[in-house]
């Protein structure tokens, strides 16, 4: 089914921010983050003139919008939304998943909020979210490996855009450093997304990590295996895409 509303979801952490960045430098979708998670620590997200609420009403108006051009919404894996009023969210507009290897994610995760609990890594809602999708539109919803991003950008952007019907845009791999306003809500998780210029590895390291602290450890063992789940549904999408 086409639509001009695409969601992207993630993990905290998974470069989902700079694969909006990259979706701003198109700037031929409008380009919404984070609502649902705003929804769920604000109480409210803003889109255009208006603010909403709740879930449902959120989605009624990205569908009018969408209605009029594309439009791309990046979102945030570590709430559970459709048990808090998006349960219609699988039905509206058209799914696709960034996956990151949770033991980059987890340590930097903990790193900007050293209060989480585990269930706000996130893959457990991710994986859960991209089933139900699956289940209501009976195709499993196109995963993007960060990695692959990372090593081939190109090629990985231009399976994606081929995959859903949307042009390739060679020239929104690369953009200018700084801080956007459509992340401005959560600007201090957004500082290497902010200081990039393309896709790149960085080669921050963690006090604190999978393999030296036991609380980051358990929570890496309960993620994982949502990780393998969507982890193989993207080796699927690189082989037939291709």
């Amino acid at each position: 089914m086409h639509s001009n509303l695409l969601f992207l979801w993630g993990t905290p952490r998974s470069m989902s921010t700079a694969f909006l960045r990259m979706m701003l430098e198109r700037g031929d979708h409008e380009v919404f983050h984070e609502p649902f998670s705003s929804i769920v620590v604000q109480g409210r997200a803003v889109v255009g003139d208006y603010t909403v609420t709740s879930h449902d009403e959120l989605l009624k108006l990205l569908e009018e919008r969408a209605c009029d051009h594309p439009v791309f919404v990046k979102e945030t894996t570590e709430y559970d939304y459709l048990t808090t009023g998006g349960d219609r969210i699988p039905y509206v507009g058209r799914h696709t998943f960034i996956i990151r290897d949770p033991r980059r994610v987890i340590p930097s995760h903990y790193a900007m909020n050293p209060d989480m609990i585990c269930d706000e890594i996130g893959y457990g809602y991710q994986v859960e979210l991209a089933r139900r999708v699956r289940d209501v539109t009976g195709v499993r919803p196109y995963v993007v490996e960060a990695e692959e991003l990372l090593a081939d950008a190109q090629g990985t952007v231009g399976r994606y855009c081929r995959h859903l019907g949307i042009p390739f845009l060679e020239s929104s791999l690369s953009w200018q450093p700084g801080d956007q306003n459509v992340w401005s809500r959560t600007s201090q998780w957004h500082r290497d997304a902010a200081g990039s210029s393309r896709f790149i590895r960085s080669d921050r390291t963690y006090e604190s990590t999978v393999d030296n602290d036991r609380f980051l450890y358990e929570c890496y063992w309960h993620h994982r295996p949502h990780y393998n789940v969507l982890r193989k549904w993207a080796r699927y999408h690189a082989v037939s895409v291709a």
